[in-house]
C-alpha cells in the first residue's frame, strides 16, 4: 500500500505542475494543447544544460527556454491571430520532431548523479503550487484581471485591462511550469527518450477541465489519474490483462473529457482576442 501511495505521489506531481501551466494560459483565454510539446521540449533542455552546467543552473536555463517557447505560442496567438488548436499542434508537432532531431547531439549521454535537476524541491513546488496558484488567482489584482481576460476580454477592455498583456505574463507562467514539470520528469529517469512526456500534456488538460479551471480542483483531478497510472505500474499484469491496466489512465481521461465525471463551465472568453 505504501508502495502504491508513492508511485501514486510520484505519477501524480508532474500532472500537477503541466495542468496548472493549462490554467495559466487558458483561464486567461488561449487555448493550450500544446501542454504535451512544451513539456517534452523543457524535459530535452533539461538534459542538455543540466548536463553541461550542473542542475541548479540547468533548471534556470530550462525555465527560460521553455518560457521562451511559450512566448512563441501567444505570439502566434495574440500578435498575429492565429487558431489557437492550430498553433498547439503546430508548437506538439514541432517539439517532437525537433527534439528527436536533436537528441544525439545535444542528450545522448543522459545525465550524471552529480547533475540529476533537484527533484525534492521539484516536488515541493509541485505540492505548493496548487494553493500559490489559488492564492494568486483570488486574492491579488493580476489574478483579478487574469480571469477577467479568460472570462470577457471585451469588457476587461472597458475597464481599462488590456488581455493581450494579462496573457504574455500568464504565458511566462505557463512556461515556468512546464519546464518544472519536464525537469522532474527528468529527474526520475535521468536521460531523454523520444516521446518520454507519453500524453502527459493531455491527460493534465483533462485533469484541468475536469477540475473546472480551478487550481485545486485540477491538482485533486490529477490525483486521481496518477491513482490510475499508478495501479497500472503496481497491477500490470494481475486480475485483468495487461493490456487493460495500460489503458486504465486513457480511459479516465476519456471519461473526463466527455463529462461523465462532471460537467463544467468553459471561460466564456477561451480563445477569443
Amino acid at each position: 500500500m505504501i508502495d502504491l501511495v508513492k508511485q501514486c505521489i510520484t505519477m501524480s506531481i508532474p500532472l500537477v505542475l503541466i495542468a496548472l501551466a493549462g490554467f495559466f494560459s487558458e483561464r486567461g483565454g488561449v487555448i493550450n494543447i500544446g501542454l504535451e510539446g512544451k513539456t517534452l521540449l523543457a524535459c530535452f533542455f533539461s538534459v542538455a544544460f543540466s548536463s553541461k552546467f550542473g542542475p541548479i543552473p540547468g533548471l534556470a536555463l530550462t525555465i527560460i527556454a521553455t518560457s521562451l517557447v511559450s512566448l512563441i505560442h501567444w505570439l502566434l496567438t495574440q500578435v498575429y491571430r492565429m487558431d489557437h488548436i492550430i498553433s498547439g499542434m503546430a508548437i506538439n508537432l514541432l517539439a517532437t520532431g525537433a527534439t528527436s532531431f536533436f537528441k544525439f547531439r545535444f542528450a545522448a549521454d543522459g545525465l550524471q548523479d552529480s547533475a540529476v535537476p533537484p527533484k525534492m524541491l521539484l516536488y515541493a513546488l509541485g505540492i505548493i503550487a496548487p494553493i500559490a496558484l489559488y492564492w494568486l488567482s483570488h486574492k491579488t489584482k493580476f489574478g483579478l484581471q487574469h480571469r477577467s481576460a479568460g472570462s470577457d476580454p471585451d469588457k476587461a477592455r472597458l475597464l481599462g485591462i488590456n488581455p493581450q498583456n494579462i496573457r504574455f505574463s500568464a504565458l511566462v507562467g505557463t512556461g515556468v511550469l512546464c519546464a518544472l514539470a519536464g525537469s522532474l520528469l527528468v529527474a526520475e529517469t535521468p536521460q531523454f527518450t523520444d516521446g518520454m512526456t507519453s500524453g502527459r500534456g493531455y491527460i493534465a488538460l483533462a485533469a484541468l477541465i475536469l477540475g473546472g479551471w480551478r487550481p485545486v480542483n485540477a491538482a485533486l483531478a490529477c490525483l486521481l489519474f496518477g491513482a490510475a497510472s499508478a495501479l497500472q505500474i503496481q497491477y500490470n499484469g494481475q486480475y485483468i490483462p495487461s493490456e487493460a491496466w495500460k489503458s486504465l489512465p486513457y480511459i479516465v481521461t476519456l471519461f473526463a473529457i466527455a463529462g461523465f465525471l462532471g460537467k463544467n463551465r468553459t471561460p466564456a472568453g477561451l480563445g477569443k482576442p
